[in-house]
């Protein structure tokens, strides 16, 4: 590899540069193999890149009249920050539409650039017309008043057995959804901004005639 990479790769920089497979790539070569859940969290509303850090949702499915509805999702909405993806940890219910246009418009007002929802949304057409990225498993037109709600916020979630801390980097395009864990995160993306920019010589090179056995041998990089 030629590539070098920059001192700082800021989260404009990785919008531009990286995607979900490369970053998982880069995972995968320091260990961290187990950084996306397997079922499919697709995008259900606008597609390309999110880019973000996790604001982390802990959600519980209920059968009794809640006391104090939508209280700590409201909370949570609120409280994200410029550049926050919020992570809803629902379990994959499909019980309700846990996400829906006034979730998505009082989000982007605090500057939150997306959501991945291990769960239903509800709206699409509306949250598609506010070109607001959100990834989740299904549509549900119920609403989730009395049926789920948020039991924690800011805490480390689980989405298929993959840990989502706050804080934490987490990239989701149509291939799927990865979480960078901040422990590795400057490395991750040291390593995945290497490998893409070292993909578009070897992509260059087969496109220039180059066979592919002799483009690895030479690259190093598939």
């Amino acid at each position: 590899m030629t590539a070098v990479a920059p001192t700082e790769i800021t989260l404009p920089m990785m919008r531009s540069s990286l995607y979900s497979a490369v970053v998982s790539d880069a995972l995968d070569s320091l260990g961290y193999r187990n950084q996306s859940p397997r079922l499919s969290l697709p995008p259900l509303t606008v597609p390309g890149l999110l880019v973000g850090r996790c604001k982390t949702t802990l959600w519980a499915d209920m059968s009794h009249p809640d006391p104090r509805p939508y209280e700590l999702e409201l909370q949570a909405v609120d409280g994200c920050q410029p550049d926050d993806v919020l992570i809803a940890a629902a379990g994959g219910s499909m019980r309700s539409g846990i996400w829906g246009e006034l979730l998505t418009t009082a989000a982007r007002n605090t500057g939150c650039v997306g959501a991945v929802i291990d769960g239903a949304i509800r709206d699409v057409t509306k949250i598609e017309a506010l070109d607001f990225p959100v990834f989740a498993r299904s549509v549900c037109v119920y609403d989730s008043l009395h049926r789920q709600r948020v039991i924690d916020v800011d805490v480390p979630v689980e989405l298929e057995g993959v840990t989502f801390s706050p804080g934490d980097l987490v990239f989701a395009d149509e291939d799927g959804v990865v979480v960078v864990p901040q422990a590795v995160e400057q490395e991750a993306i040291r390593r995945a901004w290497v490998k893409v920019h070292a993909e578009n010589e070897v992509r260059d090179a087969i496109r220039n005639g180059m066979k592919a056995v002799a483009a690895f041998e030479k690259y190093g990089v598939l």
